[in-house]
């Protein structure tokens, strides 16, 4: 498991150091190699979700840790099949130290029921694990304190799919310049795992009197189900 999620969080790096000189707004400002990377907590430590969580409620690698009220590692089924990743905890996420638990969390909720899912049957976790002042969009040292705990999660669940929920997640999975109305819909690769962009449940209800993106959301769900096998 080590080895695997080595070879993971290895290409994170690479992937990350290519956002940086495309100018991705939260791309890492400098990668460090395996060789010179100051590690506090050592990868072979992540052999479950849980040691991945227990170590996310420790970390101070990143300003945030002295923001925060709780850490948000992620939550879910140890074996699920689809995962959906944020960018960040917001302030509901902040204090009960779950994803996803505001009103964005219940549109997400309702999205994945009539996905003929429940919450308890995939993986729902953040870019960044603790809540940025005032919900800003995570800095570039974030994301790279954060990077190996996203990288080993994925390394463990293995999922079939992941859904990146808003132009930040997109952004950590695929290097575009592009806007979510562009990157939304159609299905690429992360280190063989599809991903689907589509747009934060935060902004669909920002958007709620346009039924269309209410429509367009659900037309990329209904691209995950039948990748899936559940339609």
């Amino acid at each position: 498991m080590a080895g695997k999620a080595d070879k993971l969080i290895l290409g994170l790096e690479d992937h990350l150091r290519l956002l940086g000189q495309t100018g991705a707004e939260f791309a890492v400002r400098r990668i460090r190699t395996k060789a010179d990377a100051e590690a506090p907590v050592p990868k072979a430590a992540f052999g479950s979700l849980d040691d991945v969580a227990r170590h996310v409620l420790e970390c101070r690698k990143c300003p945030l840790a002295k923001t925060r009220t709780r850490a948000v590692p992620g939550e879910g089924h140890p074996a699920a099949a689809l995962l959906f990743v944020g960018e960040a905890p917001g302030h509901d996420e902040d204090v009960q130290g779950r994803p996803f638990v505001g009103r964005a969390g219940q549109l997400l909720t309702k999205i994945i029921a009539a996905m003929s899912f429940r919450r308890e049957d995939v993986y729902i976790t953040n870019v960044v694990k603790c809540r940025p002042p005032e919900n800003r969009t995570p800095a570039r040292e974030e994301v790279e304190a954060c990077a190996p705990y996203l990288a080993a999660q994925i390394e463990i669940l293995r999922p079939k799919a992941i859904v990146s929920l808003g132009k930040s997640a997109t952004d950590f999975f695929l290097r575009s310049g592009k806007g979510m109305t562009q990157l939304r819909g159609e299905f690429f690769d992360f280190h063989g795992i599809p991903v689907m962009p589509t747009f934060h449940p935060s902004y669909v209800l920002r958007q709620e009197s346009i039924r269309s993106v209410k429509k367009q959301v659900w037309q990329d769900m209904q691209k995950v189900m039948k990748l899936l096998g559940r339609t």
